[in-house]
Parts: C-alpha cells; sequence; structure tokens
C-alpha cells in the first residue's frame, strides 16, 4: 500500500509541475505561428493545444521536433468557447497560407488531438496530411464534459455526434495514419483509456498525468521520431 501511494503522489507532484511550466509558457505564442521560410515539398508539423492553454505551453515539443528532424513547425492558437468543427475550420484556415504542396503532420495534445483529426477526415479533406499523433486526447470522450456546458464540452461528452463520426468514419480514418499517446495516470480524462483513437497505434505512457504528458522527454522523442520517419520516408520515395 505504502509504496502506491508513494507513487500516486509522485505523479500528482510531476503534474503540479508541468502545471507550472505551463504557467510561465502560456504567455507566450497567443496567436499562431508559421514559420517564417517555406516552401513546396517541405514538411511542416502544426501544433494543437489543449483549451485553457495557449500554443507556448507547446513549445518545448517543438523546439524538440525542430532538433530531431528537418521538419519545419507551426502552432495554431484559439479561445476556449469554440467546437471542434469550429475548431478545424479555423485550423483550415491558417493552413490554406502553407503552399499547395508540403506534407502537414497534425499533433494535438488534448482537445487539439480531435481538431487535428477531425480536420484530417472532414470534407473537403487536404490531402496534405500525411499523420496526426495526438496526447491525451479524449477521442472516447469523458465524464468530466458535463461540467463544461460549452460547444467543445458538448463534443467530449461520451457518445457525442462528433466522436461517433471520428471513429465510424473507417475509410477516412484509414487515409491518414494516427497515433494516440495515452497517459495511463491521467485525471482529467475519465477513464484515461478513452485517449486512444480506435483507428491506428495506441502508445501508453505509464505514470505520467495529462500534462505530464507534454514535458515527457521520452514521450518528445516518440513524437519528433514518428516525425522524423515519414519525413525520411518521403525522401527515400523521391530518389
Amino acid at each position: 500500500m505504502l509504496p502506491l501511494k508513494a507513487a500516486r503522489m509522485g505523479v500528482a507532484g510531476r503534474e503540479a509541475l508541468a502545471l507550472a511550466r505551463q504557467a510561465t509558457l502560456l504567455p507566450r505564442d497567443v496567436r499562431a505561428v508559421l514559420p517564417p521560410v517555406i516552401a513546396d515539398g517541405d514538411h511542416v508539423v502544426v501544433l494543437v493545444h489543449g483549451v485553457f492553454a495557449s500554443a507556448g505551453v507547446l513549445r518545448p515539443l517543438r523546439e524538440h521536433i525542430e532538433q530531431a528532424s528537418t521538419a519545419k513547425t507551426a502552432s495554431f492558437s484559439y479561445p476556449p468557447w469554440f467546437g471542434v468543427r469550429e475548431l478545424a475550420t479555423r485550423l483550415g484556415a491558417l493552413v490554406a497560407r502553407l503552399p499547395p504542396h508540403v506534407h502537414l503532420h497534425l499533433v494535438g495534445h488534448s482537445l487539439g488531438g480531435l481538431v487535428a483529426r477531425e480536420y484530417a477526415q472532414r470534407v473537403p479533406r487536404d490531402t496534405r496530411v500525411v499523420q496526426t499523433i495526438s496526447l491525451a486526447s479524449p477521442f472516447a470522450g469523458t465524464r468530466q464534459a458535463r461540467w463544461l456546458p460549452v460547444a467543445f464540452g458538448r463534443d467530449i461528452a461520451h457518445g457525442s455526434a462528433l466522436l461517433r463520426a471520428l471513429h465510424h468514419d473507417a475509410a477516412a480514418a484509414a487515409d491518414v495514419p494516427h497515433t494516440s499517446f495515452v497517459a495511463t495516470s491521467d485525471t482529467v480524462l475519465d477513464p484515461p483509456s478513452s485517449a486512444a483513437f480506435l483507428h491506428g497505434e495506441v502508445i501508453e505512457i505509464a505514470d505520467v498525468g495529462h500534462n505530464t504528458l507534454l514535458y515527457d522527454e521520452g514521450v518528445q522523442a516518440r513524437v519528433a521520431r514518428l516525425v522524423a520517419d515519414r519525413v525520411l520516408a518521403s525522401t527515400r520515395a523521391t530518389w
């Protein structure tokens, strides 16, 4: 019992540190950030933050991706009252400013993962999207939604129309590969396993919480590797 209690306290302590780190990053990147120079054929990773956050909280992950691959990064920011479909439309307006033949990687934390996937599967589809990656995103909904009487709260309720559409559109889901990162000690999602999308790879990360997942170096390395592998595969295809 004591080791279990100590482990839980350790998880809670790391989550508190992650939240404190987010507090220092929140004032940054409150508006969308695009690469200063970009050309057709480039790989661009667009990061989408969770609700009640800003693109600034994703800076460490952005830097890790840039260091581990030749991909360029962009970030999308939004206010906390829109639904997932509206946010996907706004994401579309941002990436429409990129050259027509770039390769898009969409990486989202929490609600951002749903926005990324909605954009990847919505009609009209953006064929530039080569993969999506989610970090602790409520693909199966969460009981916490009942405390959120706003548009996105309805979207993340268990069995919502939006979540059903994402899971049931198997053909669209198969066209764009997806990887779900699940924090097994997530207390924001109830249950933590709700972060697993029905389609694609699921990677469980033990003893980390909802926000700690963002700053875990192992997770950052795996996300960067997923991007780098896709960049390499694209490069080989042109040889």
